[in-house]
């Protein structure tokens, strides 16, 4: 969105591809995206985004992609029955989480109630000096654990793999953090709190970090030829360029760190990249 604002300001014609599944929209509320004290909820700033960029002339086509190529020289994406063209793509399709094990229904729930969180960085202060777990293994767990106790001191690792080293083990140890290994057997909703079940009891906390890894959505990049990290992480230059021309990329699905600001910087350099990589090949004018 913030790319089909800039782009819609600079007099090009854009259209924006959504499905409705970016991590975003399903932000309860966000207290540190600069601008809006109070907070905002992801869904409301996706909305607000949308008419801005509708304002200045963007389209908006609401539904899944289900193929992105190229013919003679210009690219086409597919949605269903409807074709959409340009001579420029911007991929920014994200990530997708690695869930813990829980219906969907419960899981959407205890997300938009705070219980379950996945972005310390976006919301740690909301769990200040309240009782939180982490489920994770190996490396990934003991970062996220590491960061939070930044955050509060009642804090327990879930470890489904006992895959941490004796060194991780001791620096967790030494700051205090509970370290409980084995699998968890259920996920349950209280009326304040989540509770996680594993074989030697249940225990109940404020909010749950599952720190199981996320998976970049860049299967219609890939599908394009564009150039990959080993985490399936879209690589890009300096000016979110792909190894494809034409082809940009910003957002979680290139490598950084996953937060909205980011992104939306990320956004505005590709948005002027693009039109000035234009320029070179059409003459913009009015």
């Amino acid at each position: 969105m913030t790319a089909a604002i800039y782009l819609a300001r600079f007099h090009l014609s854009v259209a924006v591809l959504d499905d409705n599944t970016g991590r975003a929209r399903s932000i309860p509320m966000s207290h540190n995206h600069a601008g809006f004290p109070e907070g905002i909820s992801g869904e409301e700033l996706l909305c607000r985004m949308q008419s801005q960029a509708v304002k200045y002339g963007a389209e908006i086509f609401h539904g899944k992609v289900d193929e992105l190529g190229k013919v003679d020289g210009t690219f086409v994406a597919r949605l269903g029955d409807t074709l959409v063209e340009g001579r420029a793509v911007l991929v920014a399709t994200g990530t997708a989480n690695r869930r813990p094990a829980m219906p969907p229904e419960e899981h959407d729930e205890a997300v938009a109630r705070g219980l379950l969180r996945y972005c310390p960085v976006c919301d740690g202060f909301e769990v200040t000096d309240k009782p939180v777990a982490v489920i994770g293994s190996g490396s990934r767990g003991f970062k996220e654990a590491m960061f939070l106790r930044g955050y509060t001191k009642d804090l327990t690792l879930f470890v489904p793999e006992s895959d941490l080293t004796a060194g991780e083990i001791g620096r967790l140890k030494d700051v205090g953090i509970r370290v409980e290994q084995g699998p968890i057997t259920s996920i349950v909703l209280g009326q304040d709190t989540i509770s996680l079940a594993t074989a030697t009891g249940v225990e109940a906390f404020a909010s749950v970090y599952p720190a199981l890894g996320s998976d970049a959505r860049s299967e219609l990049a890939a599908g394009l030829g564009a150039r990959l990290s080993d985490e399936g992480c879209i690589l890009v230059d300096d000016h979110q360029r792909t190894s494809v021309p034409g082809v940009y990329a910003a957002g979680d699905v290139v490598i950084g760190l996953d937060q909205i600001s980011s992104a939306m910087g990320q956004a505005g350099v590709a948005a002027t990249t693009m039109r000035n990589d234009l320029s070179e090949k059409v003459a913009l004018i009015r």
